[in-house]
């Protein structure tokens, strides 16, 4: 039996939900007006039923993201969003606070578990299976041979893994340091991205490691070439981050990935489909270099890396584009293959180790006039291009056409036309009868093959049309124009109710608060039981119905004197090759380290050895 593998993209909004749709995505991921994990992407229940018809076409699906801890005063509000989220034909919701689950009690949509949950262990898929979850989103952080395991170990459950897009530098749902520094909670959607800050980094003498680097700032992430070993290993969905990207980026990456799955799906025929219908012929060539990126990582596909982050320069470099050659007066010119416009946007490194950009304002051949000639820019200067005007320009325009292959079959009898139309199992029918069908003088296949395959306005495109040979009678092309619009209608209408079969309707709340119990993973240590995120009493009654004991309210809630504000798989005394357990040399430093923000504040560098972690502490002074 076949797998189905899904491409997961973003939506900022509608219109960037359905070009992600028509651009080759199998699902997306949106956020409602409230309680998404990105508070500045917010959409109308409305605009999200639309997006759901839209989507169901294609028998693609619609995800909400319902992914922020949930104070007490907003229970209500969530309950009635649900019920809306529901009756707008919603497919799932993306969970992080538990007191989510029994308001969905009933309800004919599936839960997934937010990558905010902090999923990095068998026993918490585990658990979040026996809970009633049917998806787990894993940490991004998470190696192909990790989810290898987990897959082994939780078979019974769909795998979502991040393949691309922004990477936080801390285990999601694990960021406390927006919250802290500034009042804005990463678990309420208001991340103020305290990772790209610039920082210092001093030993426990004084002396200055690194001076004003973005330390904690990473690479973003792109696995287009991990594919296929994250299916391999069991993966269901691939994610693309970024619903606060615009409508350039998702037409480009999900096209990207779109073209890299179904090469997997050609190759292994056997093994996989795509989640949903439909082939998708663009006017482009994806590139994904040439959308928003501080340079790409794999991340922890293949275990720790030394060359993940971007410690210069948070902003993004873009694509590689060649070295200055050149420069005169007011002219350069590049050594390379590229082609450049007017208005193109580039960007070099400069001898402070600063980004430094600018436009080409007139290009002349191979000579490009800049509207100011940039100070720092010398020959044998690496030079990126983070905006390209042409690019941009063709995905502008419609860009994409999305279409179902269908098989056409007209039958008929003495009195009566029959007309099937039939994709990948789903079928649709239309028939006229009572009609004194009489035979042709002429011959009538090229005609009628016409006739059927005018689909023109519809989501589908007739690769087929099977006419008996026997078949001799003479229709006319308004018969066959209603026998095809019918069959039509009949046929997209079973494929957008065939997504609703999919869904299954949440375990009642019953089930969850009163029936057998799974102990909660002790995931971790009793000192720090905010990590939990407990930020009302639903979510309090609950883990105590499941066994956890020692527990603290939320961050945002207690604001403890001291702490964690960070937990993290990235390790600065690793990319500073001072792990020594990892070939590096010993430091020359005293620990403990700590990262200085330029107002003085200081962030203590704890290293869990032990568990492989880096762990950002504050001692209760801003």
């Amino acid at each position: 039996m076949t797998r189905p593998l899904e491409l997961l993209a973003p939506a900022r909004d509608l219109e960037c939900g359905k070009a992600a749709i028509d651009h080759g995505a199998d699902a997306v991921y949106i956020g409602a007006d409230r309680f998404g994990a990105r508070a500045a992407a917010g959409n109308s229940v409305d605009d999200i039923a639309e997006l759901c018809r839209y989507a169901h076409t294609f028998r693609a699906r619609v995800y909400v993201t319902v992914n922020t801890i949930i104070y007490d005063n907003e229970l209500d509000a969530t309950r009635r969003l649900l019920a809306s989220l529901a009756d707008a034909g919603v497919d799932a919701v993306l969970v992080q606070d538990m007191a989510v689950l029994d308001m969905l009690g009933g309800l004919p949509m599936e839960c997934h578990a937010s990558t905010q949950t902090d999923n990095r262990t068998a026993d918490k898929v585990r658990w979040l299976k026996s809970l009633g979850f049917s998806r787990v989103v894993l940490a991004r952080e998470l190696s192909v041979d990790e989810i290898r395991e987990i897959h082994h170990s939780v078979p019974d459950v769909e795998l979502e893994v991040f393949v691309h897009g922004a990477l936080c530098v801390s285990y999601s749902g694990l960021c406390y340091a927006s919250q802290y520094c500034f009042g804005r909670s990463a678990n309420r959607g208001e991340c103020a991205q305290f990772c790209r800050l610039a920082f210092d980094m001093v030993d426990a003498d004084g002396k200055v490691m690194e001076k004003s680097r973005h330390l904690l700032s990473l690479k973003d992430m792109n696995q287009i070439d991990n594919i296929e070993a994250l299916a391999d290993a069991g993966a269901t969905s691939f994610k693309i981050e970024g619903r606060l990207k615009d409508i350039v980026y998702v037409k480009n990456v999900t096209a990207a990935y779109s073209q890299r799955l179904d090469e997997l799906v050609s190759r292994y025929p056997d093994r996989y489909r795509r989640a949903s219908l439909g082939r998708c012929s663009y006017t482009f060539t994806p590139n994904l270099h040439k959308t928003f990126n501080r340079g790409f990582t794999t991340y922890f596909a293949s275990g720790r890396r030394p060359d993940i982050s971007s410690p210069d320069t948070p902003k993004a470099l873009g694509e590689y584009v060649g070295k200055v050659k050149e420069i005169r007066g007011t002219w350069f010119t590049v050594a390379g293959l590229s082609a450049f416009a007017n208005g193109d946007g580039l960007c070099f490194m400069n001898d402070k180790r600063q980004l430094e950009g600018f436009r080409v304002n007139r290009v002349e051949n191979n000579r490009l006039f800049p509207l100011n000639m940039p100070q720092g820019l010398h020959r044998g200067t690496a030079l990126y291009r983070n905006n390209d005007q042409e690019f941009e320009r063709l995905l502008a325009r419609p860009s994409s056409e999305r279409r179902i292959p269908v098989r056409m079959s007209l039958t008929a009898s003495a009195d009566r036309l029959s007309l099937c139309a039939e994709c990948m199992g789903f079928s649709g029918k239309s028939e006229i009868s009572g009609l004194e069908l009489q035979t042709a003088e002429k011959p009538q296949h090229d005609n009628i093959v016409r006739q059927l395959t005018k689909l023109g306005g519809t989501s589908f495109t007739c690769d087929e049309v099977n006419i008996p040979s026997s078949f001799t009678f003479f229709v006319p092309s308004s018969l066959l124009a209603r026998l095809r619009r019918d069959a039509v209608s009949s046929l997209a209408s079973v494929i957008s109710q065939s997504v609703k079969h999919i869904n299954t309707t949440f375990p009642s709340s019953v089930s969850l608060s009163k029936g057998s119990k799974t102990d909660v993973p002790h995931e971790y240590p009793s000192r720090f039981t905010y990590l939990y995120n407990i930020a009302n009493a639903c979510s309090r009654d609950f883990y105590l119905s499941h066994g956890l004991r020692d527990f603290s309210a939320a961050f945002e809630k207690s604001m403890p004197s001291q702490g964690i504000v960070m937990q993290c798989r990235y390790c600065l005394r690793y990319a500073l090759g001072y792990c020594v357990s990892r070939g590096g040399i010993r430091s020359p430093f005293r620990e403990p380290y700590s990262l200085v923000l330029p107002d003085g504040r200081r962030f203590r560098l704890e290293f869990d050895c032990k568990h492989c972690q880096m762990n950002v502490c504050y001692d209760g002074e801003k």
